[in-house]
């Protein structure tokens, strides 16, 4: 399978769910960088996540995590591609998990979104090695998800360093 495609119309993503959360409830149909694109869509998302009790918003990121699997696997074979650029529901759990680790507000959570975004782009170790040894929807979710655990420690990091405003 290649790893570009054309991408869906509005149409197919109205017509199905799958594509539709695949890509970021249209984010990902983005001409340029998708992937971003889909993470700022994530970004304006979280703070509805961000008012759950910690316990119920645990459980709805590893839910998200979980169907992410399928969601992004099912969409990669429906459309014939590995990893279409496209499907950002990936995005989306990692940059959430990024937020869910980090302190509450808004300076945290744009640190959040830049340190998940250099890491999902820029791929270092063990991000590259897992996006090419890990196949289908668990390889697609699995990058983003390491991404956003390091984009979660480095912010705790750089946050204890130097203290925004919170």
């Amino acid at each position: 399978m290649t790893t570009s495609a054309v991408n869906p119309s509005w149409r197919q993503l109205a017509r199905s769910p799958l594509l539709l959360l695949a890509f970021g409830f249209g984010s990902g149909l983005a001409p340029r960088a998708p992937g971003t694109v889909g993470s700022v869509a994530a970004l304006l998302l979280w703070p509805l996540l961000a008012l759950l009790p910690a316990a119920p918003l645990w459980v709805a990121i590893a839910v998200a995590a979980l169907f992410g699997i399928a969601i992004c696997g099912g969409a990669a074979q429906r459309l014939g591609v590995h990893d279409h650029g496209g499907i950002v529901w990936d995005e989306f759990v990692g940059l959430w998990l990024a937020l869910a680790l980090l302190p509450a507000g808004w300076p945290a959570a744009l640190l959040g979104f830049a340190l998940f975004r250099l890491f999902d782009i820029a791929k270092p170790w063990p991000i590259n090695w897992l996006d090419r040894r890990v196949a289908g929807g668990l390889g697609i979710m699995l990058d983003d998800i390491v991404a956003g655990l390091m984009a979660a420690a480095c912010g705790q990091l750089l946050l204890t360093v130097w203290p925004l405003a919170l």
